[in-house]
């Protein structure tokens, strides 16, 4: 064996070990360093969200993330002392890898600090709070209720407290997911679907947009809560989006933004503190 082949041999290998230690080195140096520091050293802070669930994060008219969680989002930024975010598309069903291997620092997506969540990730106070109904195509008058659910194909984005929800509640329903929020309201509309679990705010929004020939009906299902995420053990990134969240909620920029964005004169703030009673 001559040299020249020892040398090639020694060079792939370490090539090989560099590349296997580059795939995990984001999520180890994200545990190691503290991402508030880093994001008022740098300027900039990398925040997910899916950018297809309207009024929460879209893309304008001008391919520009948009909405609710969007301006809440930029806002909490500029309190924590970070000039930019870099906004990150992702799926509702990776935000939690998605934060635990450092692809971003915070998720702001109308997520839901639900208990399975927070054996993994972080999150800060409450910045939004939505009511999730029933919604079926124009023309059904068979479902009314959740009791009609039983024996029906039932559409929800994966990853979302809609699915695990939906999963829990509807055992005698066939739970149908969608990696996209969009394409479930769309399958609804043409009857692939028997109905769909949605938010109030978003579906409403979803289906007069575009126009669908679907309605909501019945009662409340169940009122949850949406926070900001981020990794465990970033003590400090999570008391200061925490407390911009505070002062937003107190000055009334959170009701602001929501009247904005949802279209209606709702209190978002009022409503919050009312669930986080309960």
């Amino acid at each position: 064996m001559n040299r020249a082949f020892l040398r090639r041999d020694l060079l792939c290998r370490l090539l090989a070990y560099s590349a296997f230690g580059m795939v995990s080195a984001p999520a180890a140096w994200a545990q190691q360093v503290d991402l508030l520091s880093h994001a008022r050293a740098t300027g900039v802070i990398r925040i997910a969200n899916t950018q297809a669930s309207p009024p929460w994060s879209m893309l304008d008219d001008r391919n520009q993330p948009a909405g609710y969680d969007v301006e809440v989002a930029k806002e909490v930024a500029k309190r924590i002392g970070v000039a930019k975010v870099e906004f990150v598309a992702d799926l509702f069903k990776n935000f939690v890898e998605g934060l635990k291997a450092g692809k971003y620092e915070l998720v702001m997506n109308d997520l839901t600090p639900t208990a399975e969540r927070e054996k993994q990730v972080d999150f800060s106070t409450a910045y939004g709070l939505e009511d999730f109904r029933i919604f079926v195509r124009a023309v059904n008058n068979d479902i009314k209720d959740r009791p009609d659910l039983k024996g029906k194909r039932i559409g929800v984005t994966a990853g979302t407290s809609n699915e695990s929800w939906s999963r829990a509640n509807l055992l005698n329903s066939e739970i149908v997911t969608y990696d996209n929020g969009g394409l479930v309201f769309n399958d609804l509309a043409i009857g692939r679907i028997d109905a769909l679990i949605s938010s109030h705010f978003g579906g409403m929004r979803y289906a007069t947009v575009n126009k669908l020939p679907i309605k909501e009906v019945g009662p409340v299902l169940t009122y949850q809560l949406s926070a900001a995420a981020m990794q465990k053990n970033q003590p400090a990134l999570r008391e200061a989006v925490s407390k911009a969240v505070k002062d937003m909620r107190a000055d009334g920029t959170i009701d602001r933004l929501s009247n904005r964005w949802l279209g209606v004169s709702y209190q978002m703030s009022t409503e919050i503190t009312q669930a986080e009673r309960q």
